[in-house]
């Protein structure tokens, strides 16, 4: 009867142990999820990390996904002191079209690499040699993405706007006159701000040195109050 008992006591097994035995085996702990790396801090420089099927490469602007793309021919270098851009093929052998339309369209972007790549390589695009004949074709396509620029709510995009206009101004001259109305609404409204008061008197001044005295009147009817230099 010892043996029996002790027998059945073996072979009867409850089933709330069975049930804690299942929960409890090792490979249960095995379907926890992994608990994912985090991203370094240069990740978010490094145009490979960055995803061209996030919600904000789906943006209005041309210039997040073609540089998402692989589509600008330059890249952020770091650098100890200041960042700099490095091209895959000398700036005169590259299209101007559309790629200085594009990166005009990455001025009003708010984020970095964008902000540093777009400004700057508006910027030495338009240093190459040759560049006016090359730019002002593309007035009628530049002018409405820079007052874009200019009509921007951020000041760092406003401010990149006005230098871009500048620049833009040294390389074309007289031929920006003809498109020149349009951008001056803009500049107007900002005067009236004193903290960009000073930028934009010079940014006007600038625009006069450079298209001649055919462009005062053109100024003067946009902002009466301005005075030639």
């Amino acid at each position: 009867n010892n043996v029996l008992r002790m027998s059945s006591g073996i072979h009867i097994k409850p089933k709330a142990a069975a049930e804690k035995s299942k929960t409890s085996s090792p490979l249960s702990c095995s379907l926890e999820p992994a608990v994912k790396p985090q991203p370094k801090p240069s990740d978010k420089l490094n145009p490979k990390t960055i995803d061209p099927f996030s919600a904000y490469s789906q943006s209005s602007s041309a210039f997040a996904s073609t540089y998402a793309k692989g589509g600008i021919p330059c890249r952020l270098v770091h650098g100890s002191v200041k960042h700099k851009l490095q091209w895959e093929c000398l700036p005169e052998t590259v299209p101007f079209d559309p790629l200085l339309v594009t990166l005009a369209e990455g001025l009003r972007e708010t984020r970095h690499p964008y902000t540093f790549v777009s400004k700057e390589g508006f910027k030495q695009l338009l240093l190459v040699e040759g560049a006016t004949e090359k730019v002002i074709p593309l007035l009628p396509r530049l002018v409405p993405v820079l007052k874009a620029t200019l009509a921007h709510e951020d000041d760092e995009v406003f401010g990149r706007g006005l230098d871009a206009l500048v620049q833009l101004s040294a390389v074309v001259g007289p031929c920006l006159n003809d498109h020149l109305k349009h951008l001056l609404t803009n500049l107007s409204r900002r005067l009236m701000e004193k903290k960009f008061r000073e930028k934009v008197t010079v940014t006007l001044q600038k625009l006069e040195q450079y298209g001649g005295k055919a462009t005062v009147a053109i100024i003067k009817s946009k902002i009466p109050t301005y005075c030639s230099i």
